[in-house]
């Protein structure tokens, strides 16, 4: 492959694109390992921990492409990729949290390296194929793209969450390289070439094919399931409802779940109820639960991260997200109660509305994204789908 070619700049884009999607359980790891430390060490932290953790991941990565020039080894890593391309599209139930607590800036750097060593098989897979044997390719992509992965993984955790579509692309983007590390394995490469050069573009299509469809169907199994919900606890106790009076007609909202995120339109849904609210007859008797839902971290996260830490960590990403929402509602002197969970958004919330008999869910038709919980966009469609109340969609 010829520097500068078109075949070597789709295949630096291949890498660059596999290193953001396969990294962001890394980038929570690094943020929940340091987040106990002063914030001194944090940055201490960080940075020598994902510089060790670098160094190892650059070593394993051209072992892999010295190894997978092999017969068979290719096919037999195709087969793996494909599984984590489907894994990717597969939500996460919530973990335990087993991993122990950080207390020192040693045992942080020692908890980010060894989970970056564990959870780094698929990006090293991954990027080996891709690179498809060449060690300045190898090289060049993973300069451009850890870098960023390590400084930029606030903003890359953003915007998948502002577009989970950007994991499913990833997905895909997996599969097509599976189907293209599949067919130059040395075993069959040779009889490709001479018979059916047109496999080099029907096996990874067909790979892209396997993968969305496999885990897309995987992910409803999963979704169909009971949602493994944690509650963070009430943040604001709900005010007792006074008895309704006769005037309040049965059209009036009076128990009402408000779910918010930070969003826009989240906001809009929440006005919606404060102007319900002034023009009900009897605003005392209705009782408003506004809650955020965080969506659970992946199992290997759980695996090196503490319970408390994770708790922690879900608690206040849902309070930065209820902050705006419950300004709105001080401001308009209204009364509500605050819940957070931890759980499969469109679930939990659906759920809880069937669980605390409210009558109307009341939530705006999008939201910050669905890949990591309070978010309202294709989890609003999903709730009104789910949902045995009757849902209210503000734009």
């Amino acid at each position: 492959m010829e520097f500068g070619s078109p075949q070597f700049w789709i295949a630096l884009m291949q890498i660059i694109g596999i290193n953001i999607v396969l990294s962001g359980d890394n980038a929570v790891v690094i943020a929940l390992a340091a987040r106990s430390l002063p914030p001194r060490q944090q940055k201490q932290a960080i940075l020598w921990g994902s510089g060790a953790a670098v160094v190892m991941r650059i070593a394993l990565t051209i072992v892999a492409v010295e190894l997978l020039r092999l017969p068979y080894l290719k096919l037999i890593g195709a087969v793996l990729l494909l599984w984590i391309a489907v894994k990717l599209l597969i939500p996460e139930r919530e973990g335990e949290g087993t991993g122990e607590s950080v207390g020192s800036l040693a045992s942080a750097v020692k908890t980010i390296l060894i989970a970056d060593l564990v959870m780094s098989l698929d990006n090293v897979i991954a990027v080996a194929a891709a690179a498809k044997g060449s060690l300045t390719l190898l090289i060049i992509g993973l300069a451009i793209s850890i870098p960023l992965v390590i400084f930029g993984s606030t903003m890359l955790l953003k915007l998948m969450e502002r577009w989970p579509v950007i994991i499913t692309i990833g997905a895909a983007l997996l599969g097509w390289v599976a189907g293209e590390m599949a067919i130059t394995d040395p075993l069959i490469t040779q009889w490709v070439e001479a018979t059916a050069p047109y496999l080099h573009w029907v096996v990874p299509a067909a790979g892209v094919v396997l993968v969305v469809v496999l885990g897309k169907a995987l992910a409803a199994q999963v979704l169909a399931r009971a949602p493994a919900l944690v509650e963070l606890g009430e943040r604001v106790p709900a005010p007792a409802a006074a008895k309704a009076p006769a005037l309040a007609r049965p059209g009036w909202f009076n128990r009402i779940l408000l779910p918010v995120d930070a969003s826009d339109n989240a906001a809009r849904a929440v006005e919606y109820v404060i102007a319900h609210l002034r023009s009900h007859p009897a605003p005392e008797t209705v009782d408003v639960h506004v809650l955020n839902v965080q969506r659970p971290v992946s199992g290997d996260v759980s695996t090196f991260v503490a319970k408390e830490s994770l708790t922690d960590y879900h608690r206040e990403k849902s309070l930065l997200a209820l902050e705006r929402p419950r300004k709105i509602l001080d401001v308009a002197g209204a009364k509500y109660g605050v819940h957070m969970l931890v759980g499969r958004p469109w679930e939990a919330i659906s759920d809880y509305a069937v669980a605390h008999q409210c009558d109307h869910i009341v939530m705006g038709t999008r939201g910050l994204g669905s890949y990591t919980g309070g978010a309202l966009g294709s989890v609003a469609l999903g709730v009104a789908a789910r949902s045995q109340v009757p849902v209210v969609l503000v734009k």
